[in-house]
């Protein structure tokens, strides 16, 4: 029997490299990766044969033939919907039935709307009858809808029923432990034991500090408490300074025939869209990375998004744009354009255009609107409080500049008086600026007056960055109108 109690002596760099390429887990335990597969292919081929299926009725009853153009219309769709569908988590079992609903629909009008783009740029749209195309788009949701909801029903008793079959602990009575312990029970619903302590904390402290997870006891009797227990599953989750210790676990736990998991302690990092890759079978922790660069996929879909939807409001919002121009230039001499240098994508200067609803005046420093401010026009206080003031940032997404939704340029002068009082204030900038974003809409929009709420708008900011989907602009997008109700827009 291993001492458990004892620290295992360091490995030498060789050992090192052999152990980094092994993956502790069983090779007859499911993988994590193995169900999630099997769920969207499963899924996706369902959705498929759906697709092609009501595609090929609607075209035999109007025409009396799969015409060539019509095949080619269903294998396209079957390719772009795949990246998509992976893009949006369509499938994924965490999603909740309505959301669920929501995603095939973000999806499946992304996917038209793709085809429209692709119909119109090789002159085909005309080979398709607009019955059966319109019969086959709601059609195709409605189906799709249908199924979904017994499937997705489905798959999610059978991944609970995987995640529930495991039982598994944690070695660890600290914070990270009691954290991770919360995640597991409650969250993925897996069947989590308690938590070991290392020998050197006080049993009678750590039993009353985590009372809802039982402690099975101490590193030292860790051998024993596996085979009583019947563990399959072992979540290390020690701070970083007990590298010793977790390496002296790993080594042990080699031959107790149950899967080893380490969770690293990053509680006191600022981390930015972090994930965990392989290079050449190495470990590799991506502690800060942009999301433009990680998923150049998922960013080319939000600027194609971005820069259409600028392009269709810039067109539907004209008669507005050109009332607002004529508006600032009879209220006050000076440009009807206010013209700012902010720092835009990965910190790079960009010019923001806005309507201008001040006076025109020379300020020494740059300084927030507020209350009663008096250098703000008549019209330019309706404009603010609207937000009119911030249509022309369109042409900004238009440009390239700027996003629909992401964090809110700031003055040059404000970012350089924040960026040492703040941490990591300026990481805001490794997305494209919007013209709306998490924060707006979660109250924080105008004057920040205080150190505490412009710390909070960079909190909500870096929430963005780090949960950033195409689903998520969309649903900023629609709750943007009921924000500009606030009463801190000066």
């Amino acid at each position: 029997m291993n001492d458990f109690s004892r620290v295992q002596p360091t490995l030498d760099s060789a050992a090192r490299v052999s152990l980094s390429k092994r993956v502790h887990e069983s090779p007859l335990a499911p993988r994590a990766s193995g169900p999630v597969k099997l769920i969207f292919w499963s899924q996706w081929s369902l959705a498929a044969a759906i697709q092609v299926l009501l595609l090929i009725g609607l075209s035999l009853d109007k025409s009396g033939e799969m015409a060539s153009h019509y095949r080619m219309l269903a294998v396209v769709s079957l390719l772009v919907a795949i990246p998509l569908c992976v893009l949006f988590r369509t499938y994924s079992t965490q999603n909740g039935y309505l959301v669920g609903l929501a995603r095939i629909g973000a999806t499946w009008g992304t996917l038209v709307a793709i085809l429209a783009f692709l119909g119109f740029v090789t002159k085909t749209s005309e080979l398709y009858s607009r019955q059966v195309i319109l019969q086959w788009i709601f059609g195709g949701y409605f189906l799709h809808a249908l199924v979904f909801v017994p499937m997705h029903y489905l798959f999610k008793q059978a991944d609970g029923g995987l995640r529930y079959g495991k039982s598994s602990l944690i070695i660890g009575a600290g914070q990270l432990a009691f954290d991770l312990a919360n995640k597991l029970r409650y969250e993925r619903k897996e069947s989590m034991l308690g938590v070991v302590a290392l020998d050197n904390e006080d049993r009678y402290e750590v039993e009353n500090t985590r009372p809802y997870f039982p402690t099975l006891g101490f590193v030292s009797q860790l051998r024993s408490i596996l085979q009583e227990n019947n563990v399959s599953r072992v979540y290390i989750a020690l701070p970083a300074k007990e590298t010793d210790q977790i390496e002296g676990l790993y080594v042990d736990l080699l031959d107790a025939n149950v899967d080893v998991v380490w969770v690293p302690d990053f509680a006191n990092l600022k981390l930015l869209n972090h994930s965990i890759q392989s290079l050449g079978g190495m470990p590799a922790i991506h502690l800060n990375e942009s999301p433009l660069t990680s998923y150049p996929g998922a960013a080319l879909m939000k600027s194609l998004m971005d820069r259409t939807c600028a392009l269709l409001g810039v067109i539907a919002l004209a008669p507005v744009l050109i009332a607002c121009a004529l508006a600032v230039k009879l209220s006050s001499p000076g440009p009807i354009l206010f013209r700012q240098k902010r720092h835009g994508w990965n910190g790079n200067i960009i010019e923001v255009l806005k309507f201008r609803s001040m006076k025109v005046h020379s300020d020494t420093q740059v300084k927030q609107a507020q209350k009663e401010d008096p250098r703000v026009t008549r019209v330019g206080r309706f404009l603010r409080r609207s937000s009119l003031d911030e249509l022309p940032q369109l042409f900004n997404v238009i440009k390239g500049d700027m996003s629909l939704v992401g964090p809110r340029p700031h003055a040059i002068a404000h970012n350089d008086y924040y960026s040492d009082k703040i941490i990591a204030y300026m990481a805001r900038h490794r997305i494209k600026p919007g013209i709306t974003g998490l924060a707006q809409i979660s109250g924080y929009r105008g004057e920040t007056e205080t150190l505490d709420k412009m710390q909070k708008r960079v909190e909500l900011d870096l929430d963005y960055i780090n949960h950033w989907s195409l689903w998520l602009d969309i649903k900023i997008l629609i709750k943007t109108p009921l924000s500009l109700f606030s009463k801190n827009i000066y």
